[in-house]
């Protein structure tokens, strides 16, 4: 199972994220077990998420909330361009130094909303911005202290305002109740079955 994490696990490792989202306040910390992990399973991590399923491969309630989300955005115009990167704010894809700017940086991921910033060989950034926020979803590869490797997700948060307060506050119920023990779930799922997802690729 998933393990929240104290901030400091996040901020005392040598991220590349830090120099680039040094302004965003950090949201949540979490460990992902990947049993069997070693120091070069990364790429193979992240490959197994994206071939797992984005936001459409989702328990049912996790779904409705999810459509829920998308809707109500819709009808607010909280997703409009104007609101979004390049409108509202700029990429963190802008700030990125010479050594990390890469081609597949600022291209969407499948299925979800986040755009990749960059990807390393031990850590990635994906970002996301509405009316109400801008958000990075950081992934990092961590040594377990037996051998082993971990996946840790810190997400980082700017809120717009008061709407982005408000609006940060009332989902949190929705995300430790029901959004992370289905993504733990459904991200622990991926690594166990990461040999049959490359084969599917």
């Amino acid at each position: 199972m998933s393990m929240r994490l104290p901030d400091t696990e996040h901020t005392t490792r040598p991220w590349r994220i830090h120099e680039i989202a040094h302004d965003f306040r950090i949201e949540d910390v979490w460990a992902y077990r990947t049993p069997g992990a070693g120091p070069d399973d990364f790429p193979a991590m992240l490959a197994a998420l994206r071939s797992g399923g984005g936001v459409h491969d989702n328990p049912t309630v996790v779904q409705f909330l999810f459509d829920v989300r998308w809707k109500l955005g819709a009808v607010l115009g909280w997703e409009k361009p104007e609101h979004g990167l390049a409108g509202r704010v700029r990429s963190l894809c802008d700030r990125l130094p010479s050594d990390l700017r890469q081609d597949t940086a600022g291209g969407a991921e499948p299925d979800t909303p986040f755009t990749l910033v960059y990807e390393l060989p031990d850590e990635c950034a994906l970002e996301l911005a509405n009316k109400t926020v801008h958000t990075v979803c950081h992934l990092g590869w961590v040594p377990t202290g037996d051998g082993e490797y971990e996946l840790r997700m810190a997400a980082l948060v700017k809120t717009n305002g008061v709407l982005g307060r408000v609006y940060m506050a009332a989902i949190k119920p929705f995300r430790y109740l029901i959004v992370y023990p289905a993504l733990t779930r459904k991200w622990e799922r991926a690594w166990l079955n990461r040999d049959r997802h490359t084969l599917g690729a």
